[in-house]
């Protein structure tokens, strides 16, 4: 079996013991950066041509959207989300017109969760059933991510179509430090910046859940210093979930593939999302994946040895 059984990495490059993000910096920055992207005229204000000093709304503006006094607004924009109500961070939502997605982490950076600190120090776990599961996937990509998009178990197919992670320490297999430190994973992904961005926004989303996790700061920390995309795209404050789509590869040993992923949370721990990919029936890249498992244990050898082209 090319499967891992699940593994907490120990330790990082950066990792500093009892290091943490910083919550109401997080708050802070993430109400500016959206207030920021919007105009008077998107949500139906008078634009009267005077000069902005800033982009977007003024604080006064989006205070007057959600219902709420300037001053009551300015302290949660200033990191103060003590004792915000569901009601007026639901209103603030509306008026900043968040996605489901940035809804959920204003939340958790405004009203967090006493017990997400103790989760975050939980090791990460999946149980042996889903393990044999994966390995059952003829033919199909899969794997299982935690916090932080490490990778802790998978199959054959994934290690053919992705690369063999077992040849890598526990804590190097992590989607985000791969994509921008690996140059390998820069070629495999055709759209690598579109990939780029969306490990971001997932890495986003798990420091407003667990702000105290260590080896999340230590991961933000190392990818800041170590690469300048990473922090342009750190700047944004985009966040996402992972959900489904379609990722184009270029594979070193079959060329191109085009497979539509789809991502499902495990029942048993919301933290842990079973990914697979599959490509459409009859296509170049089902022939294409079906190469790579007829190949078996080959194609993984010969991918991690293959020249890029």
């Amino acid at each position: 079996m090319d499967e891992q059984p699940a593994q907490e990495p120990t330790g990082g490059a950066g990792q500093e013991p009892g290091r943490r993000l910083d919550r109401r910096a997080e708050l802070s920055e993430f109400l500016r950066t959206r207030r920021a992207r919007l105009k008077p005229e998107d949500v139906g204000l008078p634009d009267f041509g005077r000069h902005r000093r800033v982009p977007g709304l003024r604080r006064e503006e989006l205070a007057q959207l959600a219902g709420v006094s300037v001053a009551y607004y300015t302290r949660l924009e200033q990191g103060n989300g003590r004792n915000v109500s569901a009601e007026v961070l639901d209103a603030i939502a509306r008026a900043l017109r968040l996605s489901g997605a940035e809804h959920a982490h204003l939340t958790h950076l405004a009203k967090p969760k006493q017990h997400k600190k103790k989760a975050s120090a939980r090791p990460q776990q999946v149980r042996g059933a889903m393990r044999q599961l994966i390995d059952t996937f003829d033919g199909v990509p899969a794997y299982v991510v935690g916090r932080r998009s490490d990778i802790l178990v998978w199959n054959r197919m994934s290690a053919a179509v992705f690369g063999d992670w077992s040849q890598m320490p526990a804590q190097e297999r992590n989607w985000a430090r791969m994509v921008f430190l690996r140059p390998e994973y820069r070629e495999l992904f055709v759209e690598w910046e579109q990939k780029a961005s969306d490990m971001v926004s997932f890495l986003r989303m798990d420091a407003g859940c667990h702000p105290d996790d260590p080896r999340l700061s230590a991961l933000v920390g190392e990818l800041s210093v170590k690469s300048e995309e990473f922090r342009r795209l750190w700047a944004t404050h985009d966040v996402k979930e992972k959900s489904h789509g379609v990722k184009r590869l270029h594979h070193p040993l079959v060329g191109e593939l085009t497979l539509s992923f789809e991502t499902f949370k495990l029942v048993d721990d919301e933290e842990l999302s079973m990914v697979t990919y599959h490509p459409e029936p009859g296509s170049p890249s089902a022939e294409a994946l079906r190469l790579l498992a007829s190949w078996g244990t080959d194609a993984v050898q010969a991918g991690s040895s293959a020249p890029r082209q």
